[in-house]
């Protein structure tokens, strides 16, 4: 008897012990939130809310600002945009070859601030540049785009179309970084102008504008994937664009003196020490 007595005390006093230790603390909050006006309730939900979307804004807002602190250069094979690297970093002539992967470094702008930013050498040739770019735009303050103004005119449309391609880029055209164009090689004496080259450039980026639009809207019927260049109804001028462009003439050699020869890139570096 006895036996069974404790075994049905022991039986009880299992049954009666709470399955979950945190029931009644629940069971508290919950009858205390029943007892509280649904008007004050709603208010609380939607401070709690406003509070995490100006949280998440923020975090978006000021990474988007910071990320945007690299100087990319662009452009075709022999443009001379590796020996421009070179001379902005430490002002020394040093023969170079094409190159096949990215190069960066810290580089600091002439100018009261002493504005540090990171100058990233991309690879020029057609099957790289477009990968570089891509891992590379999103982080773009400034575009140096080098054109070789000695051999522009053999070189004008495959030049245009690497543009329209960047130009047209979603992200780019978001972020809007400075497009500084360095007509490059203007030692030599058939060097074109920088007027001349903005000038031929933007009648050939309006023609590549028609053909391409016109491609894409016969595959599925509208232009999508890309922003449209300039404004529609109206020819491509570069001051379309959304963001600052420039036109600028340089050399990173002199042809007459060779290695010994200074650079010409005042006019670049006065524009990087505006950014």
């Amino acid at each position: 008897v006895t036996n069974s007595s404790s075994g049905n005390m022991g039986e009880k006093t299992h049954k009666d012990s709470p399955e979950n230790p945190f029931e009644p603390f629940i069971e508290s909050l919950r009858q205390q939130v029943e007892d509280q006006d649904p008007v004050i309730l709603i208010g609380v939900i939607v401070a709690l809310a406003v509070v995490v979307i100006t949280c998440v804004f923020l975090k978006y807002f000021l990474t988007s600002k910071t990320v945007q602190s690299a100087i990319l250069l662009v452009g075709l094979c022999d443009s001379g945009k590796t020996l421009l690297f070179i001379r902005l970093l430490s002002g020394k002539f040093k023969r170079t070859q094409t190159s096949i992967t990215d190069s960066s470094a810290p580089y600091r702008a002439k100018n009261e601030r002493s504005s540090s930013w990171t100058l990233i050498d991309l690879p020029g040739h057609d099957s790289l540049r477009f990968q570089y770019l891509e891992k590379f735009k999103s982080s773009a303050r400034a575009i140096v785009f080098v054109v070789d103004s000695a051999i522009f005119q053999k070189e004008v449309r495959d030049v245009a179309e690497f543009l329209y391609m960047l130009l047209t880029d979603t992200v780019i055209s978001r972020n809007a970084p400075t497009l500084l164009v360095a007509c490059n090689k203007q030692d030599i004496t058939m060097a074109k102008s920088a007027k001349l080259i903005q000038h031929q450039l933007e009648k050939e980026l309006n023609t590549l504008r028609v053909t391409r639009s016109a491609a894409l809207s016969a595959q599925d019927g509208s232009v999508g994937g890309s922003v449209y260049l300039g404004k529609k109804g109206k020819d491509f001028e570069f001051s379309q664009l959304p963001m600052r462009v420039e036109f600028l003439e340089c050399s990173a050699r002199s042809s007459s003196k060779g290695e010994e020869g200074e650079a010409d890139i005042e006019s670049l570096e006065k524009s990087l020490a505006k950014l």
